[in-house]
Formats: C-alpha cells, structure tokens, sequence
C-alpha cells in the first residue's frame, strides 16, 4: 500500500500470469451513492474479472506466460495479430488504475506539489477539471479520460477502449473510465453527470500526487 492506502501498482502490475484479479482498495460500497455496490458487483466482479480470466487463457503456453503485464500490454500493441492480448492485458491495467483514482470523500483540492505544477500548467484547478470532463464527455463509444504527464507537463489525454497511456509514452496520474459499464447502471444515458460527480465527490488527487513522484 502507498502512503495513501492505496494499493502498491508496482506489485500488482509487475506479476508474472497466471494473473490475479486485484482486490478493491475500499469495501464495495465506499464510493456510494455515486457509485452503487451494484456498479461495483458487475463491473469490478465480472467485467474486470473477465480480463483477468481471459489473459491467463491467451498467454497459457505461449512466449508471454513468464512476461509481466506492462510487457504484454507494451509487447502487442499496435499489432492486430495481439489485439486479444493487448485488449485484455492494457483492460486489466486501465481498471486497476482506475479503481485507484477513486476514494471515498474524493474530489477537493490536491495537495501542494500537485497543485503547484496544476497552476503551472493549466492555470488553475477549475481549468484542468474542465479540460478532463471535456475529455470525458466527448470521448466516441467506450474509454478513458486521462490525467498524465507528457513531454514533463501535466495534460489531458483520452484514449478508446483498451488503449493506455502507457505505450504513448505518457506517464498516467490519474483516469476514469467512460465505458458505459462504469456508470449506466447509476446514472443511464447521463455520462456528464457521473464524470461531474466523480471530479467533485471521488477523484483522489493525493493518488495523482503519489504518480508525480
């Protein structure tokens, strides 16, 4: 766990398959009432664990069985011939990711260090959560709104289904995710409403913070 009681990603990520579904870094009805056990029970329960199940049965017996997850994800990107592995793979990661972002009693300011290089970089904090709903809301189909640094300032990015910052040379801080898995359960058709209400009530800047190094 960091310093934040948030789960150690190194270790989770770094492991060699058969791979585990990652546990949950709070009980299933800490992010109520934005979002519900229920949201939890099919999207972390069987969505996220249907990658995990799936990536062990693709890399079984084949030269990626000893790789860990980031050189699986790195490894088939990009290559049509990988894009179950590198779907379930990056799917994996991205939701583990995400599950990280999110705290009970989120949303706030950040602390010093990150808002610091927030001011530097967007202006202001109310600025960046513009740019990441505007990323989210306006994201086509299923995928991420992402807070990462690139060429060493902060910036918004998204990406579609299963691609991550990670093999664009990005270095993530923080995401949510706008598969509609995640929120339609809570909030339907209402995308701008479940993105408004994790920036305001779950996002955890102080995991952002940690990523900062």
């Amino acid at each position: 766990m960091t310093a934040a009681g948030k789960q150690d990603l190194t270790t989770i990520h770094g492991h060699k398959a058969p791979f585990s579904l990652p546990p949950l870094p709070y009980a299933d009805n800490a992010l109520d009432p934005v979002i519900s056990a229920h949201t939890l029970s099919f999207h972390y329960g069987k969505h996220h664990k249907a990658y995990v199940d799936n990536l062990n049965k693709l890399v079984a017996g084949t030269a990626h069985a000893d790789a860990s997850l980031e050189a699986i994800i790195k490894a088939t990107a990009g290559k049509p011939a990988d894009a179950g592995l590198f779907n379930n793979a990056a799917q994996i990661w991205n939701h583990t990711f995400y599950w990280n972002s999110l705290r009970h009693g989120g949303g706030g300011a950040p602390g010093k260090a990150l808002a610091t290089r927030i001011e530097a970089d967007f202006g202001s904090l109310d600025n960046l959560k513009k740019e990441l709903t505007q990323a989210a809301v306006t994201q086509f189909g299923s995928g991420w709104a992402w807070l990462v640094v690139k060429d060493g300032k902060l910036a918004v990015t998204k990406t579609a289904n299963a691609d991550t910052p990670l093999v664009h040379g990005q270095k993530p801080l923080l995401t949510i995710d706008v598969w509609e898995h995640a929120y339609y359960l809570d909030f339907q058709n209402r995308r701008p409403d479940y993105v408004a209400a994790v920036l305001d009530k779950l996002i955890d800047w102080g995991f952002a913070e940690d990523n900062l190094g």
